[in-house]
Order: C-alpha cells, then structure tokens, then sequence
C-alpha cells in the first residue's frame, strides 16, 4: 500500500511538472506571437523577437533578439535592437486583469536616429502608433484588423520600474553621403507607469518609452548631426553650381529639427 501511495504521489509531482512546463512555453510562446503579430500592425514597421523565456514560479523573465525595423522612406536596416532584455513581474498576476511589472531593464540597446532634417524614423513609428490606437481610451472600430483590436482590449499594464542603460545611438543624415556617427544614449528612468486601477495597454507603454528614446535619441544625436552637416558642407561649399544653397538649406534644417526638441 505503502509503495503504491509514493507511486501515485510521484505520478501527480511528475504531472504537475510537466503542467507547469507545457503553460510555461504556451506562455512563452503566446507573448512571442503577440509581440510579432500586434508590433507592425501598431507601428507599421516590421517587428520580430527571437525567443521570449518566463519563469511562472519566480516572474523572472528575459526577451532576446528584439527587432524593430524602420518605417517605409527610411534606408537605414533597423530603428531598435536589443539583444537581451529582462523582467521581473508578479506571477499570480498573470491571471488578473492588469498585469504587474515590477522592473523590466534593457542593456545595451542600438539605437538608430535617421533624419533628413525635417523628420526621423523615431518620430514617425511614434506617429504611426498614434495613427493606429488614436485616443488613449479609443475603442476598437468594428472594421479594424483582429490584431489591433485585442491590443486595444487585451489585459492592462503596470510597470513599476523601466530601466534603459548603455545604449548606442547609430546617427544617420539622409542625404549626406552616408555618413554616420555614433553616440551613447543618456540613461532612461522610468517609473510608476499605469500605477492606479486603470492600468496601461502595451501600446500605451510603448509609446510612452518609445517618447522617452526619440527624446534622447535626438538631443544625444544634435552635435553629431551637426558635425556631419558640416563635414557635408565643407566638401559641397563652392564646389558645385548652387551648392552654396545648399549650405544655407542644411543649416536651417539642422536649426529647425532640434529647436522643438
């Protein structure tokens, strides 16, 4: 009797086992899916994560390979990549309403800031986030597609601690022979974002971190668009027929593009 009780105890600790890490990949999987489903129809860009791995016992978690391609127009390969990223969140929150982040820390993002000195790519996946949720508390309209729809409906968001930390901006002028440089991006605190019954969409929040970089990004990316327009400059000034326009042209976009900044 006594061999058949550990049996079955065995059986059940076995099954549970296996329970736990069959949710735990369906899980894994399903934010892998929504991520790369619901990001280019929000954003209109192409956006792909290689693999997504949490732990349903601890709330840890990581996110590899994310991708965030640039919106049509734009030449450079990538707006966003982050290698790893991790999380920590509130496992029994996973089956409530609103799902609570306790930190979520990005290292080492590359981060691409092209211009042609009337807009950068930033700005535009920002416009195009807008263009797709509309209002913070729009509804879905009957005619959207699925996936734009349960981002809108999908469960809300807390996130206690954002954390963005030793990231490179890759600047690139349209129009200025391919010239790029490279600067570090400013570290980025955010905190307390969808804190209060309400919560946050995904959307939501990723228009309000993605606000933070385009800021950054541009102010961090202001000496060096600069130095590249001068660098331009000098080698078009007197050179051709009507460079000298020219000259004045790139002077004034560069003013124009970070005097709203």
């Amino acid at each position: 009797m006594k061999k058949i009780i550990v049996r079955v105890l065995v059986a059940l600790v076995i099954l549970v086992i296996l329970a736990g890490v069959a949710v735990a990949l369906f899980l894994d999987t399903a934010i892998k899916r929504g991520i790369e489903t619901a990001g280019p129809m929000l954003a209109k860009v192409e956006v792909k994560l290689d693999s997504v791995n949490l732990s349903l016992l601890s709330g840890s978690g990581k996110l590899k390979g994310l991708f965030v391609g640039n919106p049509q127009g734009f030449k450079t390969a990538s707006a966003i990549q982050v290698a790893t990223a991790s999380l920590a969140l509130e496992p029994r929150s996973l089956f409530s309403d609103k799902v609570v982040i306790r930190a979520i820390d990005l290292e080492g993002p590359e981060i691409t800031f092209e211009t042609d000195l009337k807009k950068n790519n930033l700005n535009q996946i920002l416009d195009n986030l807008q263009d797709s949720t509309g209002g913070e508390n729009a509804p879905p309209k009957p005619n959207e597609p699925a996936p734009v729809q349960q981002a809108k409906a999908t469960k809300k968001l807390q996130v206690d601690d954002f954390l963005i930390r030793g990231g490179k901006v890759h600047v690139s002028v349209t129009g200025l022979g391919g010239r790029e440089m490279s600067v570090a991006l400013p570290e980025i605190h955010l905190t307390a974002l969808g804190q209060g019954p309400e919560g946050i969409t995904p959307a939501e929040l990723a228009k309000e971190v993605l606000q933070a970089v385009e800021k950054e990004a541009a102010q961090a990316s202001s000496a060096s668009v600069a130095d590249l327009s001068k660098q331009a400059t000098g080698l078009l000034k007197g050179v051709t027929p009507g460079s000298n326009s020219a000259v004045d042209n790139i002077s004034k976009g560069i003013g124009g593009l970070f005097k709203k900044k």
